[in-house]
């Protein structure tokens, strides 16, 4: 949340709902725990759910869904949360505001995962699916992306900060070698469609298996490499080969998926960013996976 973020609670949406959408002003509306940093979220009713961006910068994302998930929807391997109305601002809360369709699930935090090494398959073929639908003027990799399918240089100097700030506790000569050697290639095949965020927090399972895959913000069309970056937060040993042997990128490509993985993980033990409690708690390990990854590779 940055320092534009507005207060948003039930009464808000309540108001919200009524003054745009008074058929539905009669349903229960209720706070989604864990809904993220960059929105909040209220169930309405049953079968729909309330998404209002926490800050500017994010409420270019909501109209990115709005415009582009009945786009790309058909042809994924995964059911995404679609929207089904659009809201004003109103009642001093300053952006628009979307009304998606629930999609159930939980959170895919490992213990509600039953085969990694199958959850693995499951999402290189969502992200095979995404990857592979055709550019058809899909926004372009940018600021408005975070950067995200762009070019990791965009980071470069809070990565360095942020590994000057953990030399006392971490290898930083590997990780500077690590996120150079990212910085060694760029994505020359034509851009593709990418999620940009495939963090835990934003995939679902159920029984144990991906369900679902949520929080589009920041598609785009560009370098797939960002999508990558579960290979060394979520996966290791059997898993993380599954996953990288059924995505098929080239070396170049892992290498700044590496860079991705090491960037986030660095900014969140250095300090510098906020984000979910199982990420906070894991970017250490993380940046030991890289490493080891690296290292391994390099051999």
């Amino acid at each position: 949340m940055t320092s534009e973020a507005v207060d948003i609670d039930v009464e808000l949406v309540r108001k919200l709902v009524r003054a745009r959408f008074p058929q539905w002003s009669d349903l229960g509306i209720a706070p989604v725990p864990d809904s993220g940093w960059d929105n909040r979220m209220f169930r309405l009713g049953r079968e729909m759910v309330v998404r209002l961006p926490g800050s500017a910068g994010f409420a270019v994302g909501n109209e990115r869904e709005q415009r582009w998930l009945p786009v790309i929807a058909p042809a994924l391997t995964q059911p995404i949360r679609l929207p089904l109305a659009v809201g004003e601002p109103a009642f001093g809360y300053p952006w628009r505001w979307s009304v998606y369709r629930w999609l159930a699930g939980e959170t895919a935090l490992p213990g509600r995962i039953g085969s990694m090494v199958e959850f693995a398959r499951e999402l290189a073929a969502f992200l095979r699916s995404l990857h592979t639908i055709p550019d058809t003027g899909g926004p372009p990799a940018g600021v408005e992306s975070f950067h995200r399918g762009g070019a990791l240089a965009a980071y470069d100097g809070d990565i360095r900060r942020a590994i000057a700030a953990l030399r006392s506790q971490m290898d930083a000569e590997t990780m500077t070698a690590v996120w150079d050697r990212a910085l060694a290639s760029h994505w020359a095949a034509p851009p593709v469609w990418v999620h940009g965020d495939v963090g835990v927090g934003n995939l679902l399972v159920a029984d144990g298996r991906l369900c679902g895959v949520i929080d589009f913000g920041q598609c785009c069309v560009g370098d797939p490499a960002c999508d990558l970056v579960p290979a060394w937060t979520l996966f290791d040993g059997e898993s993380r080969a599954v996953f990288r042997g059924a995505l098929a990128m080239d070396a170049d490509t892992w290498a700044r998926g590496r860079g991705w993985a090491l960037w986030k993980a660095a900014i969140v033990a250095a300090g510098m960013c906020t984000t979910n409690a199982w990420e906070g708690t894991r970017s250490q390990t993380t940046i030991d996976q890289v490493i080891a990854d690296f290292l391994r590779d390099r051999r």
